[in-house]
Parts: structure tokens; C-alpha cells; sequence
């Protein structure tokens, strides 16, 4: 039945669920709000899937979810866990990937939505800008300054993740 309602959904979840799911992981830092945050996108794509034909609603899904996230985010307003230092990284740690792993999600909850919205989309899923801003709904140059902003504060709040940097890439795919 749902396969005649929504002819093509299953081939796109198999295709693509498992990258939005990973992108929305980026943005929330939780496996729970990550799933939440997917399926209020796809409950919202399903009311105009029979009019999206062939152009294929990946986008579409892609900017509800950034969209939803940053609605989400200003009506609910999570305090940030301040340290007193960073914690170390071992250098011979055979758990390398997963110790900075969790390290780079802790520093991505000290950047603001909108600056996590658009490191996610510029450097985890590679967009360029301007596609960056057309899912924001935003200027090419506000982009640019919470790209700036936001890899300032990665910085300041995780310098220990500079001396990692293709590692973290390889991790965050």
C-alpha cells in the first residue's frame, strides 16, 4: 500500500537514510534527536512526494532537516559544559578514531546553530557557499562569516583537534 502512496520512498531511504541520519548526528551530537530530526523531515517530504517526481527530494530533505534543526535550537536553548582544561589526547591511543571522534562532537556543541549548521554542511558534506546558503536560506557572505566564526571557535575550545586535522576528516565521514 505504501508503495503505491509514495512509489520510489523505499529505494530512497535505503539509498541515502543512513547519510542524512549521519549529517543530522553532526548537527544534534545525539543518536535520538538525530532519528527525530530525519523523521520530522521525511513526515514533511511524504504531504509533496507524488509532486517531486524524478528531480529527487534528497535536497529537499536535506534543507527541511538544517531548517528544523534551526528552529529547533532557538526554542530550546541547551547550557554549554564548561572545563577547566581540555582533556589530553594520548598519541599512541589504538582508539585514536573514536577518542576524537567524541572529541570533535564536544567541540561542535560550543559553536551556535547557525555556525554548526554551516561547518556541517561546508566541510562534512562538502558543499560549496552558495549551495550552503541556498539550503540555509541565507547570503553567501553570512556563510562565509559563520564558517570563519565557527572554525575560530573549534580553535579556542579544541586546539589539541589542529594537530588531527585529516585524521578528524576520515573520522567524521
Amino acid at each position: 500500500m505504501a508503495d503505491e502512496q509514495y512509489p520510489g520512498l523505499r529505494e530512497f531511504i535505503a539509498a541515502r537514510g543512513q547519510a542524512l541520519s549521519r549529517a543530522a548526528y553532526l548537527l544534534t551530537g545525539d543518536h535520538g534527536l538525530a532519528e527525530d530530526l530525519v523523521q520530522s523531515a521525511m513526515m514533511r517530504v511524504l504531504r509533496h512526494w507524488k509532486k517531486m517526481g524524478d528531480t529527487g527530494p534528497e535536497a529537499y530533505v536535506r534543507r527541511i532537516i538544517y531548517h528544523l534543526y534551526l528552529s529547533r535550537r532557538r526554542r530550546r536553548r541547551v547550557p554549554e559544559l564548561l572545563t577547566a582544561r581540555v582533556p589530553e589526547l594520548a598519541t599512541t591511543d589504538p582508539y585514536l578514531a573514536s577518542t576524537l571522534r567524541i572529541s570533535l562532537d564536544r567541540a561542535l556543541t560550543a559553536l551556535s546553530p547557525r555556525q554548526r549548521a554551516v561547518l556541517v554542511l561546508r566541510y562534512y558534506e562538502d558543499l560549496t557557499e552558495a549551495d550552503a546558503a541556498a539550503v540555509l536560506n541565507c547570503s553567501v557572505g553570512a556563510v562565509k562569516r559563520y564558517a570563519h566564526e565557527g572554525l575560530a571557535r573549534l580553535r579556542q575550545v579544541a586546539p589539541h583537534l589542529v594537530d588531527f586535522a585529516p585524521v578528524v576528516e576520515k573520522v567524521g565521514r
